[in-house]
Protein backbone atom coordinates (compact mmCIF):
# COMPACT_ATOMS: atom_id res chain seq x y z
CA UNK A 1 0.00 0.00 0.00
CA UNK A 2 1.56 3.21 -1.12
CA UNK A 3 1.26 6.83 0.53
CA UNK A 4 0.41 8.41 -2.43
CA UNK A 5 -3.01 10.11 -3.54
CA UNK A 6 -5.12 8.36 -6.10
CA UNK A 7 -6.60 11.16 -7.88
CA UNK A 8 -3.64 12.42 -9.14
CA UNK A 9 -2.15 8.76 -10.24
CA UNK A 10 -5.47 8.38 -12.66
CA UNK A 11 -5.74 11.93 -13.96
CA UNK A 12 -6.00 12.17 -17.55
CA UNK A 13 -4.02 15.24 -17.25
CA UNK A 14 -1.20 17.06 -15.99
CA UNK A 15 -1.51 20.41 -13.82
CA UNK A 16 -1.30 23.17 -16.48
CA UNK A 17 2.04 25.22 -16.62
CA UNK A 18 2.59 27.64 -14.47
CA UNK A 19 5.84 29.49 -12.75
CA UNK A 20 6.10 30.99 -9.08
CA UNK A 21 6.17 34.61 -8.58
CA UNK A 22 9.23 36.24 -8.82
CA UNK A 23 8.67 39.90 -9.08
CA UNK A 24 6.26 42.32 -7.61
CA UNK A 25 3.40 43.11 -9.42
CA UNK A 26 -0.30 45.22 -9.22
CA UNK A 27 -3.45 43.72 -9.49
CA UNK A 28 -7.06 44.39 -8.85
CA UNK A 29 -7.46 41.57 -6.90
CA UNK A 30 -4.66 38.75 -4.74
CA UNK A 31 -6.44 35.28 -4.10
CA UNK A 32 -4.34 33.45 -1.50
CA UNK A 33 -4.76 29.66 -1.86
CA UNK A 34 -4.89 27.65 -6.06
CA UNK A 35 -7.77 25.30 -4.64
CA UNK A 36 -11.53 25.09 -5.62
CA UNK A 37 -12.44 28.17 -3.49
CA UNK A 38 -9.17 30.52 -5.07
CA UNK A 39 -9.78 29.26 -8.65
CA UNK A 40 -13.13 29.66 -8.41
CA UNK A 41 -13.11 33.24 -7.52
CA UNK A 42 -10.37 33.80 -10.14
CA UNK A 43 -12.26 32.26 -13.16
CA UNK A 44 -15.42 34.44 -12.25
CA UNK A 45 -13.42 37.47 -11.52
CA UNK A 46 -11.59 36.98 -14.96
CA UNK A 47 -14.66 36.82 -17.00
CA UNK A 48 -15.43 39.79 -15.29
CA UNK A 49 -12.48 41.66 -16.89
CA UNK A 50 -10.72 41.97 -13.09
CA UNK A 51 -7.02 41.70 -13.01
CA UNK A 52 -6.55 38.83 -10.43
CA UNK A 53 -3.38 37.20 -9.60
CA UNK A 54 -3.31 33.61 -7.83
CA UNK A 55 -0.90 32.72 -5.24
CA UNK A 56 -0.16 29.08 -4.10
CA UNK A 57 1.78 27.62 -1.87
CA UNK A 58 2.58 24.38 -3.68
CA UNK A 59 1.30 22.76 -7.10
CA UNK A 60 -2.25 22.61 -8.25
CA UNK A 61 -3.54 20.60 -6.40
CA UNK A 62 -1.79 20.47 -3.41
CA UNK A 63 -4.50 20.81 -0.50
CA UNK A 64 -8.00 19.05 0.01
CA UNK A 65 -9.22 20.03 -2.83
CA UNK A 66 -7.44 17.43 -4.56
CA UNK A 67 -7.55 15.25 -1.83
CA UNK A 68 -11.29 14.89 -0.82
CA UNK A 69 -13.77 11.92 -1.39
CA UNK A 70 -14.67 13.51 -4.96
CA UNK A 71 -18.59 13.77 -4.18
CA UNK A 72 -20.57 16.33 -5.36
CA UNK A 73 -23.13 17.19 -2.68
CA UNK A 74 -25.82 19.26 -2.14
CA UNK A 75 -26.71 21.37 1.35
CA UNK A 76 -23.99 21.34 4.21
CA UNK A 77 -23.26 18.50 6.55
CA UNK A 78 -26.35 18.96 8.70
CA UNK A 79 -30.55 18.74 7.76
CA UNK A 80 -31.57 22.11 6.16
CA UNK A 81 -33.57 22.59 9.26
CA UNK A 82 -30.96 22.35 11.65
CA UNK A 83 -29.32 24.42 9.68
CA UNK A 84 -32.03 27.26 9.53
CA UNK A 85 -31.97 26.89 13.71
CA UNK A 86 -27.97 27.53 13.66
CA UNK A 87 -28.20 30.63 11.36
CA UNK A 88 -31.64 32.05 11.84
CA UNK A 89 -34.66 32.14 9.19
CA UNK A 90 -33.25 34.39 6.37
CA UNK A 91 -29.65 33.23 6.26
CA UNK A 92 -30.15 29.27 6.92
CA UNK A 93 -32.53 29.40 3.87
CA UNK A 94 -30.20 31.48 1.72
CA UNK A 95 -28.05 28.84 2.69
CA UNK A 96 -30.17 25.76 1.89
CA UNK A 97 -30.65 27.39 -1.67
CA UNK A 98 -27.43 28.08 -2.83
CA UNK A 99 -25.63 25.00 -1.90
CA UNK A 100 -28.99 23.29 -2.37
CA UNK A 101 -27.88 24.29 -6.48
CA UNK A 102 -24.02 23.97 -5.84
CA UNK A 103 -24.33 20.80 -7.67
CA UNK A 104 -26.06 22.38 -10.99
CA UNK A 105 -23.12 25.18 -10.91
CA UNK A 106 -20.31 22.73 -11.11
CA UNK A 107 -21.47 20.38 -13.37
CA UNK A 108 -22.10 23.81 -15.73
CA UNK A 109 -18.59 24.33 -15.20
CA UNK A 110 -17.55 21.31 -16.04
CA UNK A 111 -19.25 21.32 -18.87
CA UNK A 112 -18.55 24.71 -20.44
CA UNK A 113 -15.33 24.05 -20.05
CA UNK A 114 -14.66 20.59 -20.97
CA UNK A 115 -13.53 19.51 -17.98
CA UNK A 116 -12.48 16.10 -17.81
CA UNK A 117 -12.93 14.98 -14.41
CA UNK A 118 -14.20 11.22 -14.95
CA UNK A 119 -17.81 12.77 -13.36
CA UNK A 120 -20.91 11.24 -12.86
CA UNK A 121 -24.77 12.67 -12.20
CA UNK A 122 -26.31 9.91 -11.14
CA UNK A 123 -26.32 11.07 -7.26
CA UNK A 124 -25.23 10.33 -4.34
CA UNK A 125 -26.89 7.81 -1.44
CA UNK A 126 -26.18 8.51 2.46
CA UNK A 127 -26.60 4.79 3.59
CA UNK A 128 -28.91 3.64 6.93
CA UNK A 129 -26.43 1.82 8.95
CA UNK A 130 -29.36 1.03 11.74
CA UNK A 131 -32.71 1.61 12.50
CA UNK A 132 -31.45 5.35 14.36
CA UNK A 133 -30.11 5.79 11.00
CA UNK A 134 -32.60 5.40 8.96
CA UNK A 135 -35.41 6.99 10.74
CA UNK A 136 -32.56 9.72 10.17
CA UNK A 137 -32.92 9.70 6.64
CA UNK A 138 -36.43 9.69 6.32
CA UNK A 139 -36.38 13.15 8.56
CA UNK A 140 -33.61 14.48 6.11
CA UNK A 141 -35.85 12.88 3.53
CA UNK A 142 -39.44 14.86 4.40
CA UNK A 143 -37.08 18.25 4.85
CA UNK A 144 -35.56 17.78 1.66
CA UNK A 145 -38.73 17.35 0.04
CA UNK A 146 -40.24 20.26 1.35
CA UNK A 147 -37.97 22.74 -0.22
CA UNK A 148 -38.09 20.57 -3.28
CA UNK A 149 -35.33 18.56 -3.48
CA UNK A 150 -35.53 15.78 -5.99
CA UNK A 151 -34.81 13.29 -3.24
CA UNK A 152 -35.99 9.93 -2.44
CA UNK A 153 -35.91 7.05 0.26
CA UNK A 154 -34.49 3.92 -1.58
CA UNK A 155 -35.53 0.61 0.90
CA UNK A 156 -35.58 -2.77 0.21
CA UNK A 157 -34.26 -4.97 -2.94
CA UNK A 158 -34.23 -1.82 -4.45
CA UNK A 159 -31.79 -0.34 -2.17
CA UNK A 160 -29.87 -3.37 -2.24
CA UNK A 161 -29.55 -3.13 -6.12
CA UNK A 162 -28.36 0.34 -5.55
CA UNK A 163 -25.53 -0.32 -3.41
CA UNK A 164 -24.59 -3.97 -3.73
CA UNK A 165 -25.04 -5.07 0.33
CA UNK A 166 -27.52 -6.30 2.58
CA UNK A 167 -26.19 -4.38 5.25
CA UNK A 168 -28.25 -1.19 4.38
CA UNK A 169 -31.64 -1.56 4.34
CA UNK A 170 -32.50 1.91 3.50
CA UNK A 171 -30.62 4.82 1.39
CA UNK A 172 -31.23 8.50 0.60
CA UNK A 173 -30.68 9.19 -2.99
CA UNK A 174 -29.92 12.61 -3.76
CA UNK A 175 -30.75 12.83 -7.63
CA UNK A 176 -28.89 16.21 -7.80
CA UNK A 177 -25.16 15.02 -6.58
CA UNK A 178 -22.97 13.32 -8.38
CA UNK A 179 -19.21 12.64 -8.12
CA UNK A 180 -16.10 14.04 -9.78
CA UNK A 181 -11.78 13.32 -9.44
CA UNK A 182 -10.86 16.19 -7.32
CA UNK A 183 -7.50 16.57 -8.63
CA UNK A 184 -9.34 16.42 -12.14
CA UNK A 185 -11.73 18.89 -11.24
CA UNK A 186 -9.28 21.40 -9.46
CA UNK A 187 -6.60 21.59 -12.41
CA UNK A 188 -9.72 21.79 -15.05
CA UNK A 189 -10.72 25.71 -12.76
CA UNK A 190 -6.88 26.14 -13.30
CA UNK A 191 -6.86 25.89 -16.98
CA UNK A 192 -10.19 27.60 -17.29
CA UNK A 193 -9.13 30.88 -14.98
CA UNK A 194 -5.69 30.95 -16.98
CA UNK A 195 -7.79 31.06 -20.41
CA UNK A 196 -9.69 33.52 -18.98
CA UNK A 197 -7.04 36.09 -18.28
CA UNK A 198 -6.31 35.38 -15.00
CA UNK A 199 -2.75 34.53 -13.63
CA UNK A 200 -1.79 31.64 -11.24
CA UNK A 201 1.70 31.54 -9.66
CA UNK A 202 2.71 28.10 -7.81
CA UNK A 203 5.55 27.67 -5.47
CA UNK A 204 4.54 30.94 -4.60
CA UNK A 205 3.48 31.22 -0.48
CA UNK A 206 2.37 34.05 0.90
CA UNK A 207 4.17 34.96 3.39
CA UNK A 208 2.49 38.15 4.99
CA UNK A 209 0.07 40.67 4.11
CA UNK A 210 -0.19 44.62 4.90
CA UNK A 211 -2.22 47.42 4.62
CA UNK A 212 -0.79 49.72 2.18
CA UNK A 213 -2.31 53.07 1.18
CA UNK A 214 -5.51 52.01 -0.29
CA UNK A 215 -4.41 48.66 -0.98
CA UNK A 216 -3.12 45.51 0.15
CA UNK A 217 0.49 44.16 -0.18
CA UNK A 218 1.15 40.64 -0.18
CA UNK A 219 4.54 38.63 -0.04
CA UNK A 220 5.85 36.01 -0.92
CA UNK A 221 9.46 34.59 -1.03
CA UNK A 222 10.60 36.19 -4.23
CA UNK A 223 7.70 38.75 -5.09
CA UNK A 224 4.36 40.66 -3.90
CA UNK A 225 1.44 41.54 -5.07
CA UNK A 226 -0.52 45.04 -4.12
CA UNK A 227 -4.19 44.87 -4.90
CA UNK A 228 -6.84 46.67 -3.50
CA UNK A 229 -8.90 43.65 -2.21
CA UNK A 230 -7.43 40.02 -1.04
CA UNK A 231 -9.28 36.54 -0.87
CA UNK A 232 -8.02 34.21 1.60
CA UNK A 233 -8.79 31.17 0.20
CA UNK A 234 -6.68 28.67 2.10
CA UNK A 235 -9.36 27.20 5.06
CA UNK A 236 -8.17 23.67 5.99
CA UNK A 237 -4.88 24.62 5.37
CA UNK A 238 -4.53 28.11 7.02
CA UNK A 239 -1.00 28.14 8.86
CA UNK A 240 -0.03 31.61 9.33
CA UNK A 241 -0.63 33.65 12.65
CA UNK A 242 -1.20 37.06 9.68
CA UNK A 243 -4.23 34.98 8.62
CA UNK A 244 -7.32 35.61 9.73
CA UNK A 245 -9.37 32.84 8.34
CA UNK A 246 -7.56 30.54 11.16
CA UNK A 247 -9.14 31.52 14.13
CA UNK A 248 -12.71 30.57 12.42
CA UNK A 249 -12.43 26.72 12.44
CA UNK A 250 -10.64 23.38 14.01
CA UNK A 251 -8.82 20.94 11.46
CA UNK A 252 -10.26 17.84 11.05
CA UNK A 253 -8.64 14.89 9.18
CA UNK A 254 -10.15 12.36 6.57
CA UNK A 255 -8.07 9.03 5.29
CA UNK A 256 -8.90 6.82 2.37
CA UNK A 257 -7.63 3.63 1.11
CA UNK A 258 -8.31 2.69 -2.23
CA UNK A 259 -8.14 -1.09 -3.54
CA UNK A 260 -6.60 -2.44 -7.01
CA UNK A 261 -8.88 -1.81 -9.86
CA UNK A 262 -11.17 -4.92 -9.32
CA UNK A 263 -13.41 -6.76 -12.52
CA UNK A 264 -15.18 -9.52 -10.58
CA UNK A 265 -19.40 -10.12 -10.95
CA UNK A 266 -19.17 -9.18 -6.69
CA UNK A 267 -17.60 -5.92 -7.71
CA UNK A 268 -19.65 -4.35 -10.35
CA UNK A 269 -22.59 -5.15 -8.10
CA UNK A 270 -20.94 -2.57 -5.70
CA UNK A 271 -22.87 1.01 -6.53
CA UNK A 272 -24.01 0.22 -10.14
CA UNK A 273 -24.72 3.48 -11.36
CA UNK A 274 -21.52 4.79 -9.56
CA UNK A 275 -22.67 6.82 -6.64
CA UNK A 276 -21.02 8.17 -4.18
CA UNK A 277 -22.07 7.01 -0.70
CA UNK A 278 -21.67 7.22 2.90
CA UNK A 279 -23.24 6.06 6.18
CA UNK A 280 -25.04 7.39 9.00
CA UNK A 281 -21.93 6.22 11.74
CA UNK A 282 -21.16 8.11 14.33
CA UNK A 283 -17.33 7.74 12.85
CA UNK A 284 -18.86 7.68 9.23
CA UNK A 285 -17.09 5.49 6.46
CA UNK A 286 -17.79 6.85 2.83
CA UNK A 287 -17.41 4.61 0.01
CA UNK A 288 -17.33 5.06 -4.04
CA UNK A 289 -15.59 3.42 -7.19
CA UNK A 290 -13.42 5.08 -9.18
CA UNK A 291 -13.54 5.07 -13.28
CA UNK A 292 -11.18 2.10 -13.40
CA UNK A 293 -13.33 -0.40 -10.76
CA UNK A 294 -11.35 0.78 -7.39
CA UNK A 295 -12.85 0.19 -4.19
CA UNK A 296 -12.22 3.42 -2.37
CA UNK A 297 -13.14 3.51 1.53
CA UNK A 298 -12.80 6.85 3.69
CA UNK A 299 -13.44 7.78 6.99
CA UNK A 300 -12.47 10.71 9.40
CA UNK A 301 -9.61 10.59 11.00
CA UNK A 302 -5.59 11.07 10.09
CA UNK A 303 -3.70 8.22 7.72
CA UNK A 304 -0.68 9.62 7.46
CA UNK A 305 1.33 8.08 9.36
CA UNK A 306 -0.52 5.38 11.00
CA UNK A 307 1.24 1.85 10.48
CA UNK A 308 -0.13 0.06 7.00
CA UNK A 309 -1.29 -2.81 9.08
CA UNK A 310 -3.57 -0.53 10.95
CA UNK A 311 -5.06 0.79 7.90
CA UNK A 312 -6.06 -2.33 6.09
CA UNK A 313 -7.14 -4.06 9.17
CA UNK A 314 -9.89 -0.92 9.26
CA UNK A 315 -10.13 -1.50 5.54
CA UNK A 316 -10.68 -4.79 5.27
CA UNK A 317 -13.40 -4.83 8.54
CA UNK A 318 -15.35 -2.31 6.14
CA UNK A 319 -15.05 -4.57 3.01
CA UNK A 320 -15.94 -7.52 4.81
CA UNK A 321 -18.97 -6.05 6.77
CA UNK A 322 -20.46 -4.35 3.94
CA UNK A 323 -18.92 -6.65 0.64
CA UNK A 324 -18.18 -10.00 1.64
CA UNK A 325 -18.34 -12.01 -1.82
CA UNK A 326 -15.21 -9.26 -2.67
CA UNK A 327 -13.39 -12.01 -0.45
CA UNK A 328 -9.83 -10.86 0.49
CA UNK A 329 -8.67 -7.62 -1.51
CA UNK A 330 -5.21 -5.79 -2.25
CA UNK A 331 -4.94 -2.14 -1.16
CA UNK A 332 -2.92 -0.35 -3.45
CA UNK A 333 -3.25 3.38 -2.10
CA UNK A 334 -3.72 5.62 0.92
CA UNK A 335 -3.91 9.05 1.47
CA UNK A 336 -5.49 11.58 3.74
CA UNK A 337 -6.87 15.32 3.10
CA UNK A 338 -7.63 18.29 6.13
CA UNK A 339 -10.94 19.99 6.61
CA UNK A 340 -12.31 22.58 8.18
CA UNK A 341 -14.91 22.04 10.78
CA UNK A 342 -17.13 24.54 12.84
CA UNK A 343 -18.41 23.72 16.50
CA UNK A 344 -22.19 24.31 14.27
CA UNK A 345 -21.03 22.68 11.20
CA UNK A 346 -21.75 25.60 9.47
CA UNK A 347 -19.30 27.49 7.40
CA UNK A 348 -18.45 31.35 7.63
CA UNK A 349 -17.72 33.90 5.48
CA UNK A 350 -15.97 36.83 6.64
CA UNK A 351 -14.73 40.29 5.76
CA UNK A 352 -11.96 40.71 8.75
CA UNK A 353 -10.83 44.32 6.99
CA UNK A 354 -12.14 46.40 4.07
CA UNK A 355 -11.03 44.82 0.97
CA UNK A 356 -10.29 41.28 2.76
CA UNK A 357 -12.15 38.31 2.24
CA UNK A 358 -12.09 34.75 3.17
CA UNK A 359 -14.50 31.63 3.44
CA UNK A 360 -13.83 28.78 6.05
CA UNK A 361 -15.62 25.86 7.89
CA UNK A 362 -16.97 23.78 4.76
CA UNK A 363 -17.25 20.70 6.98
CA UNK A 364 -16.09 17.76 4.46
CA UNK A 365 -18.28 20.22 2.03
CA UNK A 366 -15.53 21.32 -0.19
CA UNK A 367 -16.70 20.77 -4.21
CA UNK A 368 -19.56 22.36 -3.92
CA UNK A 369 -19.05 25.14 -1.64
CA UNK A 370 -15.80 26.61 -2.67
CA UNK A 371 -17.22 26.28 -6.08
CA UNK A 372 -20.26 28.83 -5.56
CA UNK A 373 -18.30 30.44 -3.04
CA UNK A 374 -15.97 31.92 -5.72
CA UNK A 375 -18.84 32.82 -7.80
CA UNK A 376 -20.00 34.55 -4.95
CA UNK A 377 -17.17 36.20 -4.11
CA UNK A 378 -16.46 37.24 -7.60
CA UNK A 379 -20.05 39.27 -8.28
CA UNK A 380 -19.47 40.83 -4.39
CA UNK A 381 -16.19 42.35 -5.35
CA UNK A 382 -17.18 43.58 -8.25
CA UNK A 383 -20.68 44.70 -7.63
CA UNK A 384 -20.83 44.46 -3.77
CA UNK A 385 -23.86 41.97 -4.33
CA UNK A 386 -23.74 39.08 -1.80
CA UNK A 387 -26.85 37.03 -3.17
CA UNK A 388 -24.92 34.29 -4.83
CA UNK A 389 -22.73 33.85 -1.84
CA UNK A 390 -24.50 31.14 0.41
CA UNK A 391 -24.44 33.21 3.29
CA UNK A 392 -24.23 37.19 3.44
CA UNK A 393 -20.97 38.53 5.09
CA UNK A 394 -21.10 38.39 8.81
CA UNK A 395 -18.97 39.44 11.56
CA UNK A 396 -18.55 36.01 13.35
CA UNK A 397 -16.53 35.40 17.48
CA UNK A 398 -13.37 33.31 16.34
CA UNK A 399 -13.80 29.57 17.46
CA UNK A 400 -12.17 29.00 21.09
CA UNK A 401 -9.87 26.42 21.70
CA UNK A 402 -9.01 24.79 18.61
CA UNK A 403 -6.00 22.80 19.49
CA UNK A 404 -8.60 20.99 22.27
CA UNK A 405 -11.29 20.28 19.20
CA UNK A 406 -8.55 19.17 17.11
CA UNK A 407 -7.36 16.77 19.64
CA UNK A 408 -10.58 15.38 20.76
CA UNK A 409 -12.51 14.78 17.08
CA UNK A 410 -9.11 12.92 16.41
CA UNK A 411 -9.06 11.19 19.44
CA UNK A 412 -12.57 9.81 19.35
CA UNK A 413 -11.59 9.11 15.39
CA UNK A 414 -8.89 6.76 16.74
CA UNK A 415 -10.91 4.80 19.23
CA UNK A 416 -13.64 4.14 16.84
CA UNK A 417 -11.09 3.08 14.15
CA UNK A 418 -9.68 0.65 16.90
CA UNK A 419 -12.95 -0.52 17.75
CA UNK A 420 -14.09 -1.67 14.06
CA UNK A 421 -10.84 -3.29 14.00
CA UNK A 422 -11.39 -5.00 16.94
CA UNK A 423 -14.61 -6.08 15.96
CA UNK A 424 -16.18 -4.41 19.04
CA UNK A 425 -17.79 -1.90 16.85
CA UNK A 426 -19.16 -1.60 13.52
Amino acid sequence: MQEQCLWAVNAIEDAPSTRPLGESIRRDVCVIGGGITGLSTALHLAERGIEVAVLEAGEIPAGGSGRSVGLVNAGLWVPPDDIVKALGQEDGEQANRVLGEAPSRVFELIERYAIQCHSTRTGTLHLGHNRKGCDELARRRDQLASRGAPVELVEGEACERMTGTRQIHAALLDRRAGTVNPAEYTRGLARAALQAGAELYVHSAATGIQREGNAWRVTTAHGSVLAEKVVLATNAYTRDEWNEARKHFFVGNYLQVSSRPLSSEAARAILPDRQGAWDTRTVLSSIRRDSEGRLILGSLGKGEGRPRAYLKCWADRIAQHYFPALGSLEWEYTWSGRVAFTPDHTLRILEPAPGLLTACGYNGRGITTGTVVGIGFAKYLDEKDEGQLPLPIRRRDPVRGRSLWSAAYESGFTLYHAGQCLRVLI
